[in-house]
């Protein structure tokens, strides 16, 4: 038996993916310095919740407005580079931790 669940597997694959297409291929120069800090992934793997931290603090409203216009952009690069069936649809969250 393995250790841990798929979801959680693939909530690490996604975390990875996502990180690198924000910092490499999002070319949108009002996003600061983010960082992806996790992916939540429902058991079904439809929906994901990705957390991200952004290093200032008043531009994180505005940055997560950004992210969440471009998510069909990221969603699309990660169609390309993860081999699912179902790439989950996204959804940017502030990590408050």
């Amino acid at each position: 038996m393995l250790p841990y669940k798929r979801s959680d597997r693939v909530s690490d694959l996604l975390r990875e993916e996502i990180a690198d297409i924000v910092m490499r291929k999002l070319k949108d120069p009002r996003v600061g310095f983010i960082t992806v800090t996790g992916v939540k992934l429902t058991d079904d793997l439809k929906i994901a919740k990705v957390y991200v931290s952004i290093l200032k603090e008043e531009e994180q409203e505005s940055t997560l407005a950004i992210l969440n216009t471009a998510k069909g952009f990221i969603r699309a690069e990660l169609a390309r580079r993860v081999r699912m069936k179902f790439i989950p649809s996204l959804s940017f969250f502030v990590d408050k931790s």
